[in-house]
């Protein structure tokens, strides 16, 4: 029998914190028989335990169910079998066991907290709360984590924030209410106290494989891809089998450039559950990036409605679609996504394109007219909404966006603004004050009319009521960068990249330094960024730009064909990139034929022209490098590089007074790398 289980029992149902409820659970093991026959149920119980203590809980879970198993009738083990079932997030497997447990003759007023687990987990809210409340008060802080999750659920978040804020205020060392605290803090944008809540936790129970999930997400969030693999690892140290980790293991080791490292991953994955949707999404994913569009679909399809309604699943499909030619099948996920998601850049280009493809251009337009309109749009964007509108006979319209799209200047990396009426944004930012899901698509409204002022006031006050939020501390930096105060955005951006280090935060905060003068400071913050997440493509772009500007030809040509493994070969601006590092690398063959692709892709590009031109000129040919030069300098006239380029040409072509004048434009742009080169030529030395 066992020794003292009233004791043990308690300690088990109703302790907050797993470490506590693993160190009962111990004790109880202690107390069993050490060298009883391996069939023994008592002895497989005592395993299960031992095994939970560690944090192998799903190796716990099946020594439980053996337990079960070995004998049906007993009780205690069918609760031990549901603890450990919810420990993994099977509440409705939880729930039968505790049905189990109750008809063997335990009893049912020691396991109401774990019914409401049971029912937090199935969805069930008004379940979970009735249940808390009928907890026993020696079970009362178990029971009280669970129904302020229920309430959150419910809609009341402020509600579920403060109960488990007294909670941990009252047990510390309670790591399943800081667990759920974290995750309460993040969903509600507080990701200075999710991060927080994660650190507590891991220290309340290092061997919780729940508190050590929450860290690893955490640190992905607020340092990077690299940065979190070793918390994942520690969680998969603890509980090989679980798959929920093995999965986002793998999509991080994927983002972070390891395909081989996630392929096996995602391979363990579909090993402890097989037909895993997640891990056939991620088998899918791999062989699209590997090109191979007829297997990535048809494990997609495999997958069947596990993925319905997934966002990265109908993106995936969209894109598959439309490499495979079948651009109205495309439309029907990439709309979905769409109106899942109506600020996703990428989904509406994809979109568009689809729907142009599908003759349907006036849709096509009105999708990505969002984007385009913003001041930062890409050339590709811009000519899609050019070719949607000359589908449609609007050519007057049509002219801007291609000047637009052939120009190289763009504007600053902004939040997204859809366009909808500031009068009714207005009304749902004053019936929620300080809320940022409220009051972020008013701020951007008010950006989007031009009012700087206005926008600027309502973002300072979002940030003051929300200092935990990252999204808050953009949209504060995005208005001040509207109000001309680039240095004072950029202190905004780096308060918002502390706890959110993403591709977003990274382009605006290294745009707002290099703005503000700060070179040094936004190079080193590219560099961070990259450090932790190597494959990022917008990181990419921007570290093979500035390479090429600084002369650092060798380190930008090795950065650039990394870039065009990744976005293949009809990339405009990465081609002409390449052939200005060849070009600067005396490797003239190459620079020539990366030149002359980009330049047949887009004719009216100035930077094609530019790039050509220079190939040209250094290859001694400055017959023809003259026209192309003055070609770029007539379609991009402030660009600062292309003037410098031309004033070299004209120099070389003996037309010194045309070297002179661009020498000079050139040096009217305060961020321009060769200033004292620019001044030797006008001083003529």
């Amino acid at each position: 029998m066992i020794c003292n289980p009233d004791r043990s029992i308690r300690a088990l149902l109703g302790a907050g914190g797993l470490a506590i409820v693993a160190a009962a659970l111990a004790s109880l093991a202690g107390a069993l028989p050490a060298r009883a026959d391996a069939g023994d149920a008592r002895t497989t119980l005592a395993q299960a335990l031992g095994q939970f203590q560690r944090g192998h809980w799903t190796a716990a879970r099946d020594r439980a169910l053996a337990a079960t198993q070995a004998d049906p009738d007993w009780g205690f083990a069918q609760t031990i079998l549901a603890r450990t079932q919810l420990a993994l997030g099977d509440g409705a497997a939880a729930e039968g066991s505790l049905d189990r447990a109750t008809k063997a003759g335990f009893d049912p007023r020691r396991s109401h907290q774990l019914r409401a687990h049971a029912r937090l987990l199935q969805g069930d809210a008004a379940g979970a709360m009735a249940e808390a409340d009928r907890t026993a008060p020696r079970y009362r802080g178990y029971a009280t984590t669970i129904r302020a999750q229920a309430l959150a659920m419910t809609g009341d978040v402020k509600a579920g924030l403060a109960t488990l804020e007294t909670r941990v205020a009252q047990a510390p060392r309670d790591a399943m209410a800081w667990i759920a605290l974290g995750r309460m803090r993040w969903r509600a944008g507080d990701m200075v106290g999710a991060i927080n809540a994660s650190t507590a936790a891991v220290q309340a129970d290092a061997a919780s494989p729940d508190a050590l999930r929450l860290r690893a997400e955490a640190v992905r969030a607020q340092y990077g891809l690299v940065a979190a693999l070793p918390w994942y690892e520690s969680v998969l140290a603890r509980d090989p089998y679980a798959h929920d980790t093995l999965i986002d293991y793998a999509a991080t080791l994927g983002d972070a450039g390891r395909a081989r490292a996630m392929l096996a991953a995602v391979r363990r994955a579909m090993a402890v559950r097989p037909g895993s949707a997640q891990g056939l999404y991620l088998q899918a994913v791999l062989a699209a990036r590997a090109g191979d569009t007829a297997t990535a679909r048809s494990v997609l399809d495999k997958a069947g409605r596990g993925l319905a309604g997934v966002p990265g699943a109908l993106l995936l499909s969209g894109s598959i679609a439309l490499a495979d030619g079948q651009a109205a099948q495309a439309a029907i996920p990439l709309r979905e996504l769409v109106a899942r998601q109506p600020t996703s850049i990428t989904a509406r280009k994809l979109l568009a394109l689809a729907l142009l493809q599908s003759d349907s251009a006036r849709e096509a337009f009105d999708t990505i007219l969002p984007v385009a309109a913003r001041g930062d749009a890409d050339s590709y964007t811009l000519l899609l909404a050019g070719r949607a509108l000359e589908r449609i006979g609007d050519r007057a319209n049509a002219a801007p966006l291609f000047d637009r799209a052939a120009a190289l200047a763009r504007g600053r990396s902004t939040a997204f603004a859809t366009g909808e009426n500031l009068a009714t944004l207005a009304n749902d930012a004053a019936a929620a004050p300080g809320s940022p899901v409220a009051t972020l698509p008013y701020i951007r409204a008010l950006a989007a009319t031009g009012d700087a002022a206005g926008a600027l006031a309502a973002a300072q006050a979002l940030a003051d009521a929300n200092p935990g939020s990252p999204a808050a501390r953009l949209v504060l930096g995005d208005a001040l960068a509207g109000a001309g105060q680039m240095a004072d955005a950029a202190t905004a951006y780096a308060r918002a990249a502390t706890s959110r280090f993403d591709e977003a935060t990274m382009l605006r905060l290294v745009d707002a330094r290099d703005r503000a003068g700060q070179r040094g400071a936004a190079s080193a913050t590219l560099s961070l960024f990259l450090t932790q997440n190597p494959g990022n493509v917008a990181a990419l772009r921007l570290l093979g730009a500035w390479q090429v500007a600084a002369g650092e030809h060798d380190a930008a040509i090795e950065t650039l064909e990394s870039l065009r493994e990744r976005v293949g070969d009809r990339d405009v601006t990465v081609l002409a990139m390449l052939a200005r590092a060849y070009a600067g690398a005396d490797r003239a063959d190459a620079a020539q034929g990366y030149a002359g692709a980009a330049y047949a892709l887009a004719p009216s590009n100035p930077m094609t022209a530019d790039a050509l031109g220079w190939v040209l000129y250094a290859g001694d040919n400055i017959g023809a490098a003259v026209p192309l030069a003055v070609k770029a300098v007539r379609l991009a006239p402030g660009d600062a590089t292309i003037r410098w380029h031309m004033a070299q040409i004209a120099d070389a072509a003996g037309n010194r007074a045309v070297a002179i004048a661009n020498a000079r434009a050139a040096l009217a742009d305060p961020r321009f790398a060769e200033r004292a080169a620019a001044q030797a030529l006008i001083a003529g030395s």
